[in-house]
């Protein structure tokens, strides 16, 4: 028997496209928006998408380090990387994620990030979908 939870829903409103804007309904998210490379003074999809991977990944590296017994380094640090394309089908995304997890020894650290990657949601949304390229540093 598979049994779901929903734990939250995210709501925004956007106008504008890539040159708008973006409103959460509760009000913690209001942003401009700027295409990327433009001079514009406002975010883009790409950071956004960035910085909700990383921040999510990190989240999943704890819950794995919490299931491996393992103590994440106060300094853990996710450089994420996401990248617009264009081939001959049209706009494509690649994704790389840089992690630092200072002071594990390497072949523990892949491990986490192992475990990780099989836990996040964005992973998971991810997978099979966009080249992802995942390192510890």
């Amino acid at each position: 028997m598979n049994t779901e939870k929903l734990l939250y829903t995210a709501k925004t409103h956007t106008t504008g496209g890539r040159d708008g804007a973006s409103h959460s309904n509760d009000g913690r998210l209001d942003v401009k928006l700027s295409t990327p490379g433009t001079a514009g003074s406002g975010t883009n999809p790409e950071q956004l998408f960035a910085a909700g991977w990383s921040a999510c990944f990190e989240g999943a590296m704890a819950r794995a380090a919490q299931q491996l017994k393992i103590a994440l380094p106060a300094d853990t640090a996710i450089d994420a990387e996401i990248g617009l394309n264009l081939g001959d089908d049209g706009f494509f995304l690649r994704a790389r994620l840089n992690v630092s997890l200072p002071g594990l020894d390497r072949e523990v650290a892949q491990r986490v990030v192992d475990a990780a990657h099989q836990i996040c949601p964005y992973s998971k949304a991810t997978r099979g979908n966009i080249d992802v390229a995942i390192t510890v540093v």
